[in-house]
């Protein structure tokens, strides 16, 4: 996976799900930002990262991010900061 450092705007709601695995529960967050040169990116934050982006960021939140690009494009937060 490649690693990336984004900083960007919070432009969709934030959607909260969980997911049942193997009697397993994991909780996961997917939301948009866009960036300075007009590009869209998907975002997803699992577990302990989707607790925070549930709780304490709205749309228009400006972030600092780091993470990894996954096969389909979307980036999986590793860490998030609110700016």
């Amino acid at each position: 996976m490649n690693t990336c450092f984004l900083i960007g705007k919070i432009i969709s709601d934030i959607d909260f799900k969980f997911i049942v695995n193997n009697k397993k529960y994991y909780s996961i967050a997917i939301f948009q930002i866009g960036l300075n040169n007009k590009s869209i990116i998907t975002l997803k934050g699992y577990n302990e990262i989707a607790d925070f982006c549930y709780r304490n960021l709205i749309k228009s939140d400006y972030i600092n991010l780091y993470g990894e690009l996954n096969s389909k494009g979307e980036i999986e937060i590793l860490e998030i900061y609110l700016l």
